[in-house]
């Protein structure tokens, strides 16, 4: 390949990262998407030169566009792309925060993501020095946990129903009500709602798209933390968030929910 024809290579990938950037931006993101027009003033570029780059990147699924309004967003392949290292970086990101968690309270963080109705413990971290087992690799129902109501900050009440509406263990309304005060409060907390003796706060990480993508769970016997809950709940939600912003979330970014149970 000769140097000519590498450079225009690389031109070529510059102009396509700066389109993936404007589609990524907050105007982007608030809109749903982006037209041509606007893509090509936001990136200085020639329309026609804009709608060629853009077929071409829709052909590979690494943008798609509304067959409705006909504007572009992010594709479904550049998001199978980061969610195959999500989890591993996820956990790696996580770990030295939840260590400092853990020591701070000294009691035991678990890193927990969603996994269709039930909550999944990813890693758990000690305060003592002592390893904790027994939780990782475990699902528990998540309208049980603290957990459970920062994974689902993102949904929407249809989507409530059709994710525990026939469970008939916790009306729906009630969920949403529990979601919403979690996310106004900016963490969750359980006084022996999933089990006897035990309670819990947990707060929510978000990823470079502010979309909650797990939890940070704080989980101790009521004697020992009954009394510092809130405390505990505060902490918990800067260590979540400074893992977010580790993940590349910024805060302006994050999508206000507008949709109402009724």
């Amino acid at each position: 390949m000769t140097d000519s024809s590498s450079a225009s290579r690389g031109h070529g990938l510059r102009r396509d990262i700066d389109l993936l950037e404007a589609l990524a931006s907050d105007e982007a993101q608030n809109a749903g998407g982006l037209g041509v027009v606007r893509l090509a003033q936001l990136v200085g570029r020639e329309k026609t030169q804009v709608s060629r780059a853009l077929k071409a990147l829709a052909a590979e699924g690494i943008v798609e566009r509304d067959p409705d309004t006909l504007e572009y967003r992010l594709g479904w392949r550049l998001f199978s792309l980061v969610a195959r290292t999500s989890e591993s970086r996820l956990v790696r990101v996580a770990e030295p925060v939840m260590h400092t968690l853990s020591a701070d309270l000294e009691e035991t963080s678990h890193l927990c993501v969603l996994s269709d109705r039930d909550v999944l413990t990813l890693l758990s971290v000690s305060g003592h020095s002592f390893r904790v087992h027994g939780w990782e690799g475990r699902g528990v129902p998540a309208w049980r946990l603290s957990a459970g109501r920062v994974l689902l900050a993102d949904a929407t009440p249809d989507e409530l129903y059709v994710r525990f509406g026939t469970t008939g263990e916790m009306p729906v309304q009630d969920l949403w009500t529990l979601i919403q005060d979690a996310r106004r409060q900016g963490y969750a907390r359980v006084s022996e709602e999933f089990e006897e003796g035990l309670v819990g706060v947990s707060a929510p990480v978000r990823d470079f798209r502010g979309r909650v993508v797990a939890a940070i769970n704080i989980s101790a016997p009521k004697a020992r933390l009954g009394d510092r809950l809130d405390d505990a709940g505060r902490t918990t939600a800067r260590a979540a968030a400074r893992v977010s912003s580790l993940l590349g979330w910024e805060p302006r970014r994050t999508p206000l929910l507008r949709a109402r149970l009724t």
